[in-house]
């Protein structure tokens, strides 16, 4: 008998996200006050506070989690923010790690110092399914501070998309038990092509 080829096992750490020859994109949830004008205007009005950290997720589920299906308060408008590569890889050469890890930094004070100084950080979080449980395999989450926030609100979007509906929709789905159905809705997240180097400092 023929023997069915196994499923390829994903790397613990691997970043999946959609994206194009030239974007990626990520995912952020907002109240609608920030998060419909963005929509609208394809950019984050002034009201969207540059100066603070902000996380951003290429993982569709795992902004659904974060969320809670788009139903927790002050994060009832998800958006797919559509960034440039260049700007997304330039956050993850310029990142550190969000937490110390004994044998993969030097020690604690130069790690604390690295992240004083990066405008970026990293943390490796579960994969949720889409019953939003956690997998063993783990997902980008990268938070943008100072240079990067701002260069990301100003620079690097390119499109901004209300998915709220999808979101509401994949969720209604699952809830009904149809889950074949709701996972052809789910975007097509890829492992993302980068090189060692640009991610040799984020994996420990």
């Amino acid at each position: 008998m023929p023997v069915s080829p196994q499923t390829p096992q994903i790397p613990k750490c691997q970043i999946r996200a959609v994206h194009t020859d030239t974007t990626v994109t990520v995912y952020q949830a907002y109240t609608p006050s920030i998060g419909l004008p963005a929509a609208r205007d394809g950019r984050f009005p002034a009201a969207w506070k540059r100066d603070r950290m902000t996380w951003v997720k290429p993982s569709f589920l795992w902004m659904a989690y974060r969320c809670g299906w788009g139903l927790k308060e002050g994060q009832e408008t998800v958006l797919a923010v559509e960034i440039t590569r260049e700007g997304f890889e330039w956050a993850l050469r310029n990142a550190c790690l969000s937490h110390y890890v004994r044998g993969f930094h030097a020690d604690r004070a130069s790690w604390q110092r690295e992240l004083k100084h990066a405008p970026a950080r990293v943390q490796w979080d579960p994969e949720r399914d889409l019953h939003l449980r956690a997998l063993d395999h783990r997902s980008l989450q990268l938070g943008l501070a100072g240079e990067a926030s701002r260069r990301y609100a100003d620079e690097w979007t390119v499109g901004i998309r209300d998915v709220t509906p999808l979101v509401h929709e994949v969720h209604g789905l699952v809830r009904e038990g149809r889950l074949t159905e709701a996972e052809e809705l789910l975007p097509e997240e890829q492992p993302y092509p980068v090189g060692e180097e640009l991610l040799a400092h984020l994996v420990p």
